[in-house]
């Protein structure tokens, strides 16, 4: 079944998927808002809103929301990502309006009672000591901090304990008013659903919501690169090193993609059978590849032992290098299998598949059918790819490392071994 859009008259998206194998229903609000939107002085607002938003309207209490769509078996939740912010839920399809009700209710009315709030800060308090005291945790913050050092992009969505608790009341209402537009929102409901019936729905909830608002341009993203290592007494280092990547509306943004898994996807990758399973020097070694609208992120993350983390980047550091000379066949068709088994794997799931049509339509405008996507991986080449991989790993890189990190190389050593210095990459595996 295709997706279907329709346009509220006040700019509003409304988009849905009936997966006919699925007897629930997986709805939300996406909002092309999140982190990077904040302004200097409100680092870890977008996240608080996000916790707020079950906290009462003026019709509903925090329990009376949560016990609403428990009633019926449903499931009600939030998220904040460095670009959007989403409200969603998931119910039986006789509870869709209850369930739209809801979530409008929550993105017109919230009180943001100043009792809750001082709750909620501390609880992110707590999620913000959490993250610290979690080494693959922080190491991830470390690295896009330092990525894109002094920007908003890189900064943790959390925020900080001084930033959190000192928004109020009027800063979250201030900020949703904003930042929060029809124009900028998106409605979806994928699984047992009729299309028409939820516009109806949706109109009657939302199409009176704004349809323009202020909103705050992010600032433009600069990949800086650069070295950050933390000492800790620990059993492991928890190391990562990354490379500017591409941007979701880019042409080698797919490539990057299947580059990831060709490298760090899976068992059967270049780094998991050499670092781990022919050398043994790590527990833990993947790639990823993350994308933004102007911006990406590639990235190699390992954790090891104090004794094997001085021989663990130059084995990493020369299977990019090989990766620059050589990819075969097989590893690409490997590689795009694996891409089209996760398409159709999310199909399965209508809160997956409800989340992806969102994405899509915020950065493109219109949901990507999965035979166009698999269009765009099938016209890739390994020589385009060892092409991608020579270019991108001989640029300046980004160094973070958590634990006992003294070992590790120096990040001139690793930049030099990067740009193609034989010696230097002997020398580093000393």
């Amino acid at each position: 079944m295709d997706v279907e859009v329709s346009r509220l008259s006040n700019g509003l998206t409304v988009a849905t998927e009936t997966l006919p194998s699925i007897e629930t229903t997986a709805l939300g609000i996406w909002v092309k808002s999140g982190a990077r939107n904040e302004r200097a002085d409100e680092h870890g607002m977008a996240h608080l809103l996000e916790h707020m938003a079950f906290k009462g309207t003026s019709g509903r209490s925090a329990f009376q929301i949560a016990s609403e769509i428990e009633n019926v078996g449903g499931e009600i939740n939030a998220a904040t990502s460095v670009e959007t912010t989403s409200f969603y839920a998931r119910v039986l399809s006789e509870d869709v309006p209850l369930a739209v009700d809801i979530l409008a209710d929550i993105l017109q009315d919230s009180t943001f009672d100043p009792d809750e709030l001082e709750r909620e800060q501390n609880v992110i308090l707590q999620e913000i000591g959490a993250a610290h005291d979690t080494p693959d945790d922080i190491v991830f913050d470390r690295f896009t901090e330092t990525a894109y050092r002094n920007q908003t992009i890189g900064r943790s969505i959390l925020g900080t304990p001084e930033t959190v608790q000192s928004f109020s009341s009027k800063q979250l209402h201030a900020f949703m008013e904003r930042q929060y537009s029809a124009e900028e929102m998106v409605v979806v409901a994928a699984g047992d659903i009729k299309h028409d019936a939820f516009v109806r729905d949706v109109e009657k909830k939302l199409g009176g919501f704004r349809a323009k608002a202020e909103g705050n341009i992010p600032q433009a993203a600069s990949y800086v690169g650069g070295d950050y290592r933390e000492e800790r007494d620990l059993m492991d280092a928890q190391v990562v090193l990354g490379f500017e990547g591409r941007a979701y509306h880019v042409r080698d943004f797919y490539a990057s993609q299947v580059l990831s898994m060709i490298l760090g996807g899976g068992m059967s990758s270049r780094l998991f059978q050499e670092v781990r399973e022919k050398r043994g020097l790590c527990y833990s070694v993947y790639a990823f590849h993350w994308g933004f609208s102007d911006t990406g992120i590639f990235g190699i993350h390992a954790a090891t032992g104090l004794s094997d983390i001085g021989k663990l980047v130059p084995v990493i550091i020369e299977e990019l290098q090989k990766a620059g000379e050589r990819i075969d066949q097989s590893e690409l068709d490997r590689a795009r299998a694996q891409y089209r088994a996760g398409l159709i794997m999310s199909a399965e799931s209508a809160a997956s598949r409800a989340s992806q049509i969102a994405r899509q339509i915020l950065l493109f405008g219109r949901p990507i059918a999965k035979e166009e996507l698999m269009e765009r991986l099938s016209a890739l080449t390994v020589e385009r790819l060892t092409d991608l991989s020579a270019r991108m790993f001989s640029t300046l890189p980004t160094v973070t490392g958590v634990g006992p990190v003294g070992t590790l190389a120096s990040y001139d050593q690793i930049r030099d071994s990067l740009a193609g210095s034989a010696p230097v990459l002997r020398k580093l595996a000393v």
